[in-house]
This record gives structure tokens, C-alpha cells and sequence, in this order.
């Protein structure tokens, strides 16, 4: 290892994030080691990947695809584990730069590993600060860990931030692309499916997240995600509906100036901003050209018709267990949609159903987060019709 070079970890390797890290991983070989990749089950495509990039572990979520794992890694001299501890064990292993990508609460304490060994955290898994955020950040202080956040709009206001002060903020605008269902009526939106649902107009991304997309949950989570990581007062953060997805957020100050972050519909751009942090790397993303994407264009968004920002708000004003009710009444709501159980609509009304039954106590440990995440998820379940 040379002396520039640095160790990562990616927790969610075969994912899009993961794909899109190992990518600019994969044009700056020199400038990194690969210690451990992690994925939920896909154990030949993780297999391929750590043999390519000389990982010293690879870990499967689910713990009955690890003889796969190690069939595909034999005589690779390759570590293989699999199951959640493992997943743990393996973001515990002290490297200069965490890339938090699985997606959902599964990632809560792989995320935790990580922040305790007091590093870099790449953080693409908006749920661990959705469902733990106090606990979350309380950690990163105790441990002196630093958050850096992949979401293309929080990365944005990152960079919109950097050199200012929090205290001059008036507003911080979260911009949503809207989901190809922004022009739907809600006669449409109620008959809407899963395989029009994952289609989204202006990123390549996964079922859930193309789904919270077309919804606008994605939004809502991130709504309360940008409340822990920008904390200047949940009446200071808004959202406005920005079809191109070309300004990823904005940031305004007290006198008058607003600073926004523009950029392609590609990943890359802020993951790689998290690489090189705090300097900048290049990336294979072209320069915009304005001039030909001709116009930009802004709306307030509809919460008729699209409730999921209004729920998320609500849920980030109670404060409590609430926000963590919210995400796992949303990820078992989605899950019944993409296999066709519910419809589209059914989606924002389970979840608000779910949340009309909880109060807002504070969960005070990961463990008290995990146990609320689990009960919501049998309420939410509860709701589902029989099949």
C-alpha cells in the first residue's frame, strides 16, 4: 500500500450506490484498498467484485447464500461470512472511509459498527438517520466520526454550505424530481403499477427507491434526514418540485443569496464528491449544457395528492419513535406494493393508518429503535389483505 492510498469498506457493494462507488474505485485503483464488500444475497455478483478488487472479506446479509459465496471465492484466499453479525463484524474493521449503502433499516447497525470506529461515513442509508437519528449523531460525536452524505440533495447542500455558517441559514430546499407520476391524476395514481412505478424519468435506481420516488416518501425521508444533518429547524427545511433534476438543492442566507449545486442525474457526481473530501476527483460525468436542457423549472409540491411530505413532517415534528414508525410502515407498505398485494395509493394510507396508532416515545438505544421498527412492521403487516 502506498502512502496516499486508502482503505474503504462498502456496505451495499452490488447495489447502485455500490456500483456507482466501485465504478470511480475502478478509474482510481491506485488511490484505494478494498477491505471488506457486503451484499443482501446476490453472493456470485459480490464474489466477482471482491476477486476484482482484492477485498479481504465479503459478506452476505443472508446467511443461507454463503456456501454460494464460498464456491465463488474458493481459492481466492477471500474471507466469506454471512448474516447480520457477520455484516456488523465486517464494518467494525477499522478503514479510513465507510460507503453506508444498504438500503432500509438493515443497515442500522452495520451503520453504528462503522460510525464506533470513529472514520469517514459515506452515508447513502438515509434510514439509519430517519429511524436513529439522535442516537446516530450523539455516536458520531462520541466516537469522532464525520458523516458525509451521498443522497444527491443532501451532498448538495453540503457542498452549498461548506466555507458559511449554519446560524446564517434561512432555508435549506430539498428539490424532487416529482417521479413519473408528478403529472397523474389521483383516478391514475390509484391504478398504477409496480412495473410503471420503478420506472423513474431521470435516475437508474432500485425498486424501493424508484418506488418512495413515485410516492414521494424518498423526499419525506430525506426531509427528516437533512432535520439531523443540517439541524436548523424543521420549519427552515422545504421542498419544492424540480422535474429536470439538475439543481440537486439549495441553500439561502440570511442576506438574500441562495446557493444551489447543479449537476447531471448521476450518482457519481456525489460520491465522488465523498472520495475526494475534502478536495475534488474527476469523474467519466460530462459538463452540463445548459443551453440545450433549455429551461429549468419549479413547483410547489402537491400533498393531496402526495401525502408522504406532509406524514414525513408530522412524523419529524412529534420527534420520538415516530419517524422510525414512519420508514417501517413505509418499506412493509412498498414491499406488498412491488408484489402487487396493495395498490399505489394504499401505500401512503397504511402508513398513515400505522402512525395514527403509535405515541411518540423516545427509543433511547438501537436496540429500543430496532424493537419499535419491528412492531411497527407487524401493525403495518396487519393492514395487509389476505392473500
Amino acid at each position: 500500500m502506498t502512502q496516499e492510498q486508502r482503505t474503504i469498506s462498502i456496505l451495499g457493494a452490488t447495489g447502485s450506490i455500490g456500483s456507482s462507488t466501485l465504478d470511480l474505485i475502478r478509474r482510481n485503483r491506485d488511490a484505494w484498498r478494498v477491505v471488506a464488500l457486503t451484499a443482501n444475497g446476490n453472493a456470485v455478483a459480490l464474489a466477482k467484485l471482491a476477486r476484482e478488487f482484492s477485498a479481504e472479506i465479503a459478506v452476505v446479509a443472508d446467511e443461507a447464500c454463503l456456501p454460494e459465496l464460498r464456491e465463488a471465492l474458493a481459492g481466492s484466499g477471500i474471507e466469506a461470512a454471512g448474516g447480520a453479525q457477520a455484516l456488523v463484524e465486517a464494518a467494525a474493521r477499522g478503514v479510513d472511509m465507510t460507503i453506508a449503502a444498504i438500503v432500509g433499516c438493515a443497515g442500522l447497525a452495520p451503520t453504528m459498527a462503522a460510525i464506533e470506529q470513529g472514520g469517514l461515513i459515506g452515508l447513502a442509508n438515509k434510514e439509519a438517520l430517519v429511524s436513529a437519528g439522535g442516537i446516530m449523531t450523539a455516536a458520531v460525536a462520541q466516537h469522532g466520526a464525520t458523516l458525509l452524505p451521498v443522497d444527491s440533495e443532501h451532498n448538495a447542500i453540503f457542498q452549498c454550505l461548506q466555507g458559511n455558517k449554519a446560524s446564517h441559514v434561512r432555508a435549506i430546499t430539498l428539490t424532487a424530481s416529482g417521479g413519473p407520476f408528478r403529472e397523474w391524476t389521483a383516478q391514475q395514481l390509484a391504478a398504477a403499477t409496480p412495473a410503471q412505478a420503478v420506472k423513474h424519468p431521470n435516475w437508474s435506481m432500485g425498486a424501493k427507491i424508484s418506488v418512495d420516488s413515485a410516492t414521494m416518501f424518498n423526499k419525506g425521508l430525506e426531509l427528516i434526514e437533512a432535520h439531523y444533518l443540517f439541524p436548523v429547524g424543521l420549519d427552515r427545511l422545504r421542498i419544492v418540485v424540480h422535474p429536470q433534476s439538475i439543481v440537486h438543492s439549495m441553500v439561502e442566507y440570511q442576506d438574500g443569496s441562495t446557493l444551489a449545486q447543479l449537476g447531471p442525474s448521476d450518482m457519481r457526481v456525489p460520491i465522488a464528491s465523498v472520495l475526494a473530501w475534502p478536495e475534488r476527483m474527476e469523474t467519466p460525468c460530462g459538463p452540463l449544457d445548459l443551453a440545450a436542457i433549455g429551461e429549468l423549472t419549479f413547483r410547489a409540491p402537491d400533498e393531496v395528492r402526495f401525502p408522504a411530505t406532509r406524514l414525513a413532517r408530522e412524523a419529524a415534528r412529534a420527534g420520538g419513535a415516530m419517524p422510525a414508525v414512519l420508514n417501517a410502515a413505509n418499506e412493509v407498505a412498498v414491499d406488498a406494493f412491488l408484489r402487487g398485494r396493495i395498490g399505489f395509493t394504499r401505500i401512503a394510507e397504511d402508513v398513515e393508518r400505522v402512525l395514527a396508532s403509535y405515541a411518540p416515545c423516545a427509543p433511547a438505544s438501537l436496540d429500543e429503535v430496532l424493537a419499535v421498527d419491528a412492531e411497527a412492521r407487524q401493525q403495518a403487516l396487519g393492514l395487509m389483505p389476505c392473500a
